[in-house]
């Protein structure tokens, strides 16, 4: 029995990880641009660090598979926050996904754009516990709302606090009840 060319092919991701992973991060995103062009819109090099631009609906989708699909498992999720990069912007806000890997000790930042008219992006609590409470303080500064999450309310505010404090529109001293009068 011979096997096809369809069997035969091996996707580049999986070549570089079985045989010899990727020596930067860099390298290991263009490899999963060229497995899945979709799930990469852009990626942007500066200052020693590699940001991976992907779209909303295919957030969990990359985190699922960069935290165990690879060598260089990005098994920690440091940060995650959100960007209101001003009224004047669109699209206005970004969230940051800052991902480390503790076995190959790599960098890497996702960042999803949004439009100020839609702010919902799905959650990654399913991927990394840790994400509901960035997520949590993410949408209680800046209003964005994680679809899924299992518990989105307000972390660092008052529950009856109006608007989100972070953002760019935001009055400076607040509003009634909380201005510094």
């Amino acid at each position: 029995m011979t096997a096809g060319p369809e069997n035969e092919q091996v996707s580049e991701v999986q070549t570089a990880t079985n045989v010899a992973p990727p020596s930067t991060p860099s390298q290991l995103v263009t490899a999963l641009q060229r497995e899945h062009p979709e799930w990469i819109k852009d990626v942007i090099e500066a200052l020693g660090e590699v940001t991976a631009v992907i779209p909303r609906e295919h957030i969990v989708e990359v985190c699922s598979f960069l935290k165990g699909g690879m060598d260089a498992t990005f098994d920690f999720l440091a940060d995650l926050c959100g960007v209101d990069r001003g009224v004047e912007e669109e699209p206005r806000f970004e969230v940051n996904y800052h991902l480390f890997s503790t076995t190959r000790y790599y960098r890497l930042r996702l960042k999803v754009l949004l439009n100020e008219d839609d702010v919902h992006v799905p959650t990654v609590t399913g991927v990394w516990r840790t994400a509901n409470w960035h997520e949590r303080e993410t949408y209680d500064l800046l209003g964005v709302i994680f679809d899924g999450h299992p518990d989105l309310r307000r972390i660092l505010l008052p529950d009856d606090w109006q608007g989100h404090a972070l953002r760019k529109d935001f009055p400076l001293r607040g509003y009634e009840p909380y201005s510094l009068k």
